[in-house]
């Protein structure tokens, strides 16, 4: 247990390391039903393009926790499984400290279908050969390393 000292020390620490040091992170879940060979996009209201469900990590959450609440906001999918960490990717477009952990979701439910609301404009679930014209570059990237023989790259 530390002391008074040593606790103050740590705060001390991490607050100039965070200060110094400022890094962001998300995630991202490839939600991914095999039987039917499709793949669970999103289509956010402010920003363009197709892509994978997900977002920030809150403080004091876990990466796993966030992708269960994310999943459950924009798409009303819920694990039954554990999902898999795939990959972590540097996201140098939103900055160059945020840091996004992508995840394949193998098993799960979607409780009801997702309704547009003020964040998310559309969500569904697409055949890996028939994704949506307007799907993003990067969410393209991300289902050919796992579903394709693409190499895996290390930035977002």
């Amino acid at each position: 247990m530390p002391t008074r000292l040593q606790w103050l020390r740590i705060k001390l620490f991490h607050g100039w390391f965070l200060l110094r040091r400022p890094m962001t992170l998300g995630v991202r879940g490839i939600v991914h039903d095999a039987d039917k060979g499709t793949v669970f996009l999103i289509r956010h209201t402010y920003i363009a393009g197709w892509q994978l469900p997900g977002g920030g990590v809150e403080v004091g959450e876990t990466m796993r926790l966030s992708l269960e609440r994310e999943l459950a906001e924009e798409g009303n999918i819920e694990f039954t499984g554990e999902p898999r960490l795939v990959s972590i990717h540097l996201n140098r477009q939103a900055s160059p400290r945020d840091h996004v952990a992508l995840y394949l979701i193998t098993q799960f439910r979607q409780t009801a279908p997702k309704l547009p609301d003020h964040e998310i404009a559309e969500a569904g679930f697409f055949p890996l050969d028939a994704l949506p014209d307007a799907t993003t570059p990067a969410t393209r990237r991300r289902l050919a390393e796992v579903f394709g023989e693409a190499v895996p790259e290390h930035h977002w």
